[in-house]
Formats: C-alpha cells, sequence, structure tokens
C-alpha cells in the first residue's frame, strides 16, 4: 500500500490566498497565515519568522552562532497544538526559539541563502531538526522552510513541521502561500508606512499651524534696545550650529519666539519645529510623549503612536518649562540625548533620532542642581550655549514700539478704527514695572483695544506697589512710590461695595445712553455679557430717566 502524505484541500488553499490579499495589517497577515495552515490536514506546527533590527542579542540563547547583530529572524506568530496534551497549544511566539541570526539553524540558513529546506521524512540522524526527542513525541515526521521573498529581497520565512511525509504537490502549495505572504507583507509594510507618514504629516502640520498663531500673537522681535539686540546677536552666533541652547528669562519674557527664531536661522529651519510644554505632561505619560508607545503597551494605547522625538527628527525639540521635568524622569531624557536613541512604551525595537534640543525654563537651574531636584549632568548637557532673555522694565524703551504694534494690531483685529495713545498715557507705561513682561503688555493693550470706542483709549494699570525709575545713566531700578509707601488699603464694606457698582453701572449706562448692546454699548465697555448687565440692571432697579426727546416712552421703562 502507498503511504499516505500531506495533502491540501485546493478550495482551502484558495479561500486562505483570498484572506491574505485583504489584509493590511501584518499582525494580521501572519496569524491568518498560521492558523490557517495549522488547521489544514496533518501540520503539527506552522511559524513565521520576519527580519528585524536585532534586540535581545546579550540574553539570546543563540548568540553564540550570530556573526552580527545588526538584524535577525523575530518570532512573529506560532500556530499548532500537541497530541501528547489536548490543552497545549503553540501559539506563543517568546521562548527558546523567538530569534534566530541569520545563518543559524534551519531558520536562518533559509533567510541568509533565500533558498528552500525540505525533508520529506525526518530520521533519527536528521541535523535539520534541532529537538529530536520533540519531533519523536509528537510525530513529527516532515519539515518545509519556504523564504519569504519580495523582488529578491528575503523578508522572513515561512516553517511548517507536519505529522506526515511531504509530497511535491504540497512543497508546491506551501511556495504558493510563501509568495502570496511576502507580497502582502510588503503591501502592509507600505501601508503601514504610509500611515506612519500621513501621521507624521498631520502632527507637524498641527504643530506649523500652532507656531504660526504663536508668530501672528507675539509680532516676532520688536525693540531697539541694547539688550534686545544682545540676544539677536546670540541668535545669530548658534542658529546656524546644532549646538543645545538653554533659554533662561522670567515668564512672558518671549523665550519660546528665541526658541523659533533660532530654529529658523538654522539650517534644520525646512524640518519640524516641535514644542513640548513639560510642565504639562504626567508623570506616568512621560515617556509616551516623548519616546511613543505601541498599541496595548498599557490601557489605553488603542494604537501605535509617534512620540515627540520622533516628531522632531531632522528638526527642533523645544523643551518649555524644563525645570518641570521629574527628576525621576530626568535620567531617560539624557540617554536619548547622550545616545540619539530610545524605545517606544511597549516595544523592544531601538529607533534613532537625529532632533536639535532647545530648552528654555525660568527658574534658576542653577540652585535647582544645588537643591537636588535637577540632574547637574543634564543641566551641563542641555546648557552647551545660555541665552538670557531680559526682562521688559530693563528694556524700556521697546515698552513704546510694542504697545504701538500690539495697539495698532489689536484694532485692526476687531475692526475698530486706528487711535494712538496720549502722551501721558504712554510715560505711565513706561513707568510700570510690568511683572508679566510682554504678555501681561499685549494682554493689557487687547483690553485697551476691547473698550475702546467714541475716538478714546482707556487704560487702566494694575495697581501695583512697585514702579520703573530711570538713573542719571538711565539704567532701570525698581522703587515703591511714595504715595504707596504711606496709603493704608482702605477696606469697604459690603454695602458701599454694591453702592460702588451701582454708581458705576449707572455711569457706563449714561455714557453710552442707555445702549446696552453692541461694541458701542454699555455691556462691552463693563467687559460683561449684555444679557448679564440686563440682569444687573433689573436686579438694582435702575431706569432710564426721561428726556424731552423720548417722552413717548413710559415713565417707569427700563432697559
Amino acid at each position: 500500500m502507498k503511504p499516505a502524505t500531506l495533502m491540501f484541500q485546493r478550495e482551502a488553499v484558495h479561500q486562505l490566498l483570498l484572506e491574505m490579499a485583504k489584509q493590511r495589517s501584518a499582525e494580521k497577515l501572519f496569524a491568518i497565515v498560521v492558523r490557517r495552515l495549522a488547521g489544514l490536514g496533518q501540520i503539527a506546527l506552522a511559524r513565521i519568522w520576519t527580519l528585524r533590527p536585532g534586540d535581545t542579542c546579550s540574553t539570546c540563547p543563540v548568540q553564540a552562532e550570530c556573526t552580527h547583530h545588526e538584524s535577525c529572524l523575530h518570532l512573529v506568530a506560532s500556530a499548532g497544538r500537541s497530541i501528547q496534551d489536548a490543552q497545549l497549544q503553540w501559539n506563543n511566539i517568546d521562548g527558546q526559539y523567538s530569534r534566530f541570526p541569520l545563518g543559524a539553524r534551519k531558520v536562518g540558513h533559509i533567510a541568509a541563502s533565500g533558498q528552500p529546506i525540505v525533508v520529506e521524512a525526518i530520521d533519527r540522524g536528521s541535523t535539520w531538526i534541532a529537538d529530536m526527542e520533540w519531533a519523536r513525541r509528537e510525530n513529527i515526521l516532515g519539515f518545509a522552510g519556504q523564504p519569504l521573498m519580495f523582488q529578491g529581497e528575503v523578508l522572513g520565512v515561512l516553517a511548517v513541521f507536519t505529522r506526515l511525509p511531504l509530497n511535491a504537490d504540497v512543497l508546491d502549495v506551501l511556495r504558493l502561500i510563501a509568495d502570496h505572504a511576502a507580497a502582502a507583507l510588503a503591501n502592509t509594510l507600505v501601508f503601514a508606512e504610509i500611515q506612519e507618514l500621513k501621521t507624521k504629516l498631520e502632527y507637524e502640520n498641527s504643530c506649523l499651524r500652532e507656531e504660526l498663531f504663536d508668530v501672528a500673537a507675539s509680532g516676532g522681535f520688536i525693540g531697539q534696545s541694547r539688550a534686545l539686540q544682545q540676544v539677536i546677536n546670540q541668535i545669530d552666533l548658534v542658529a546656524p550650529t546644532n549646538a543645545s541652547v538653554l533659554i533662561l528669562g522670567e515668564s512672558g519674557t518671549g523665550k519660546e519666539l528665541v526658541a523659533r527664531e533660532i530654529h529658523h536661522r538654522s539650517l534644520r529651519k525646512d524640518r519640524p519645529l516641535i514644542k513640548v510644554n513639560c510642565a504639562s505632561i504626567s508623570r506616568d505619560l512621560f515617556e509616551s510623549e516623548f519616546f511613543g508607545h505601541a498599541k496595548g503597551a498599557f490601557t489605553g494605547a488603542l494604537r501605535d503612536r509617534m512620540g515627540r522625538f520622533e516628531a522632531a527628527d531632522g528638526g527642533t525639540l523645544f523643551l518649555d518649562e524644563l525645570g518641570e521635568i521629574p527628576l525621576e524622569q530626568q535620567s531617560k531624557l539624557l540617554r536619548v540625548l547622550q545616545e540619539g536613541e530610545y524605545e517606544r512604551v511597549g516595544e523592544q525595537r531601538v529607533r534613532t533620532t537625529d532632533a536639535r534640543i532647545i530648552a528654555a525654563t525660568n527658574k534658576n537651574l542653577e540652585e535647582e542642581v544645588l537643591a537636588k531636584r535637577f540632574r547637574e549632568d543634564l543641566y551641563f548637557r542641555l546648557g552647551v550655549f545660555p541665552i538670557k532673555v531680559p526682562p521688559l522694565r530693563q528694556r524700556p524703551e521697546d515698552i513704546i514700539l510694542l504697545a504701538n504694534y500690539f495697539l495698532e494690531k489689536a484694532l485692526q483685529e476687531m475692526n475698530r478704527p486706528p487711535l494712538r495713545f496720549s502722551q501721558p498715557q504712554l510715560d505711565q507705561l513706561v513707568a510700570y514695572s510690568w511683572p508679566g513682561n510682554v504678555r501681561e503688555l499685549r494682554n493689557i493693550i487687547e483690553q485697551v483695544a476691547i473698550y475702546a470706542h467714541s475716538g478714546a483709549l482707556y487704560l487702566n494699570l494694575p495697581r501695583s506697589a512697585v514702579t520703573v525709575q530711570r538713573g542719571a545713566e538711565g539704567e532701570a531700578r525698581l522703587a515703591t512710590s511714595e504715595k504707596q509707601q504711606g496709603e493704608v488699603a482702605n477696606i469697604l464694606r459690603e454695602q458701599e461695595i454694591a453702592a460702588l457698582m451701582r454708581s458705576n453701572t449707572l455711569a457706563a449706562l449714561n455714557q453710552c445712553g442707555w445702549k446696552i448692546y453692541g461694541s458701542d454699548g454699555a455691556a462691552a465697555l463693563l467687559g460683561l455679557k449684555p444679557t448679564t448687565l440686563a440682569a444687573r440692571i433689573k436686579k438694582m432697579g435702575l431706569q432710564r430717566p426721561i428726556s424731552y426727546d423720548d417722552s413717548s416712552f413710559a415713565a417707569n421703562r427700563s432697559c
């Protein structure tokens, strides 16, 4: 009697090929192939390895057979079942045979040579079976390994262990499946690359839109002070290099603007500028935010996500509020800065990045280092070229230029007629200490533009005990006004506050001719919603006075 040999049903193979062609995920493709093969006849075990960068070289069981550590075969899919234990399934992709160096064992030999290996009937002296006891116990009689090749390039290896001898027809089918698997794998890799590029472009576009918005809001470098010119000269010096830059200065001085100028004047200007606000990143998400994560790495990781270092590859990474990075996370940041290598969370693949680092902080990092809140080595690594951005009180000659610029811009955006500050108002702006620096100046000028109507500008600076005085040589120093030194704060009773609010509301209504709505109405003047003002008028019992021109209105009619 002719011995039985392994055979495949044509319909089952046809169905498998159709299903493989539909896959856009390599993970699903591999799972379908090995699962279907393990279910076709007497195949005991089906496995797929793909060629990837080496990752577990130091712990690899067959590292002695590895000639180089650049790439090796990674086990990515496995399916099969034991005949000794019905509950035992061989679906794991870790363990002793999860990695094979090129040229090592039969699987590595297939990838290195690009040629299949077929053992039609295994005998006890076979050198192609590493574990002969396992083969005897599981009644393994045949082995076939096919390279996954696409356009002459080996992408991986498909291997099956069978409980029946192999014949030529089965080998042809395996070759057909391997060819289709390689083509489908190539397609999934291209699709994944397209998706990754699309995601990266979307992220870069989002960062670019944010950057353009910030540029429009800040207005670029405006001023002629010596302090500002010194900063610009430093930018011109360091921008063409790849040196790390540490920008120091108080909040609101324009540190982010300096970072953008360095990037735009550098050789990386055509690559993305990626900003990270270190203060807004929670400790648990630090690694994911900076380095990205793989799908399933943690709860909520529903898909692969690139990190900021990957998005900034070839460009610039701006670390804003650097001093807020937790101490325990600083070593992870230092590693990627020194080695240019990182791993996504939940992924063993080592990735590289070429991102220039620009950092900014309003903290004194030298004091933070002494207090053991900031790593000294990270401080020296980032502080190659420090730039100190002066506060606005140290560049008083720039205040008027900035104020006029912000006013003109704000009035245009609000469709208001052009207006100018009076000289007393300009003197008041220069005399103020500006603890919030340029950001505070811009906000106050925008408030002035909101309240501007009837050709008048109303400037209402915060009450501050600190003003700026000029010395004989023009230097700025902080001082407390004599009037404010002698003043004792007047505490108002609730009734007095209510009366003051009533008087202020009535004055605004009279000034606007009791018009509530519109840009020239009392609501806009008071900075309230019209509905809020209407409710306040009713609550206060305010009534519009009857004049000779509106005597037709009822005496008790209110706005």
